[in-house]
């Protein structure tokens, strides 16, 4: 038998991407080189209406979201983009916007200088900027204005909107050669030729090449992770990532988690969006709550307090485990945005909700807070272990708000004084 070594744990491959900053007011949201994978997610309301818009903007700051993008394709839009700014700004909300621009954003960046500057980036769809001789002219008004105001942009293709001169010039160089590439490795090519000569032309323009991350949208799983890695093998431009429409429910939330996570252990990505679309009445705070997810999954991030819990088994006959857990889930994440900055790195404590003695006292060992609840059979008591000790039993009926009480003062005990250690 050969020698054992000892088994590394997993990690993402260090990522190699440039830097770029998007920013408002005293808040500046740093993309791609040493800082954190960033999680973005987009309105749906119509940008005309300020109101709502800054609440669901508000919404998704609160849930999560650190760039929020919302659409500006009419004059109208991006009259209100300011009076957008202003109300988040009243609300106390510093999040980046990003403006999402397609077909006329030569025009409103131009005419609309105080939406302009409101906007903290630009995504500009190199398939979308116009055809012909208008396509190098309206790509360039756009970099001009980026420059003008000191914002970065996002180079964004799409494939459902590609440059099709491109694509068509891509396709005669394809039919001349001995061994002609299949249509889809084509239009591999030409989403990644898109979005880095896009982004050398800002360059010769003028625009700092820290100040541009790209992307290259598919649907497909496998066609992302294809694109993204010649993407990131031929260039150092930071990169947003994302499935351009994921879909519904459990199939949005699998496919993106899959395709991202996959791109991100090998270390490409520096934002991302899951794209899913709401179940009918679901809050659109849903996609940055995957998004939250995948990074903290992958121990890129930590965003809330991780809840452990079995799934439960013929040993599990009650529901108490399932309702303790989801109730401690509900609760620290309503929690979060008040402990954020009241309780510096309660975002990385490990709490434990489990359903019997096989695995319920070893696992809620392994966790900060842990409570492993009686199985069907079992003794009705309820070991509580605190820092890897047994520190109590609960019996009774309130068991659940005993335990929640518990958490509640563990939180304080423990980083309460962290808080009060870094303020002194």
């Amino acid at each position: 038998m050969e020698p054992c070594l000892p088994i590394e744990p997993a990690a993402p491959r260090p990522r190699r991407s440039r830097q770029a900053r998007a920013s408002w007011g005293s808040r500046v949201v740093t993309i791609g080189g040493d800082a954190p994978v960033r999680v973005q997610s987009m309105t749906n309301t119509d940008t005309q209406d300020a109101i709502a818009t800054a609440i669901q903007v508000k919404e998704l700051a609160v849930a999560g979201s650190e760039l929020v993008r919302i659409t500006v394709n009419t004059p109208e839009a991006a009259a209100q983009v300011p009076h957008i700014r202003e109300q988040l700004d009243r609300m106390g909300i510093d999040v980046p916007l990003i403006g999402d621009f397609h077909y006329n954003g030569h025009r409103l960046l131009t005419d609309y200088p105080d939406c302009a500057q409101a906007l903290s980036k630009y995504r500009i769809n190199p398939g979308n900027v116009g055809k012909g001789d208008k396509h190098d002219r309206q790509f360039g008004q756009m970099i001009e204005a980026a420059m003008r105001w000191g914002k970065p942009v996002r180079i964004g293709v799409n494939w459902g909107s590609l440059d099709q001169e491109l694509l068509a010039q891509l396709m005669d160089e394809n039919s001349r050669r001995d061994e002609p590439w299949d249509a889809r490795s084509v239009m591999y090519e030409a989403l990644v030729t898109s979005a880095i000569d896009s982004a050398r032309r800002a360059e010769e323009m003028g625009m700092d090449g820290n100040q541009v991350i790209l992307s290259c949208k598919v649907s497909g799983v496998q066609d992302l992770i294809s694109v993204y890695r010649e993407l990131a093998r031929r260039c150092d431009y930071a990169l947003h990532l994302g499935l351009t429409e994921a879909g519904m429910g459990t199939k949005g939330t699998v496919a993106s988690s899959v395709a991202l996570g996959i791109l991100l252990q090998e270390g490409i990505g520096d934002t991302i969006r899951v794209s899913l679309t709401p179940q009918p009445g679901e809050s659109r705070t849903q996609e940055v709550v995957i998004a939250s997810e995948i990074l903290q999954a992958l121990g890129l991030r930590s965003f809330v307090p991780s809840v452990t819990a079995c799934p439960g088994c013929g040993r599990t006959t009650s529901t108490t485990f399932q309702e303790l857990a989801k109730q401690i889930d509900d609760y620290l994440r309503a929690q979060m945005p008040a402990w954020r900055e009241k309780y510096p790195g309660v975002e990385k404590m490990r709490v434990a909700v489990m359903g019997c003695i096989v695995n319920g006292p070893g696992e809620s060992k392994h966790a900060d807070i842990g409570i492993s609840l009686p199985g069907t059979g079992e003794a009705p008591a309820a070991p509580v272990f605190i820092d890897g000790q047994k520190a109590l039993t609960l019996r009774g009926d309130n068991i659940v708000n005993e335990f929640q009480q518990l958490v509640e003062n563990y939180v304080e005990q423990r980083f309460g004084q962290t808080h009060a250690a870094a303020a002194a």
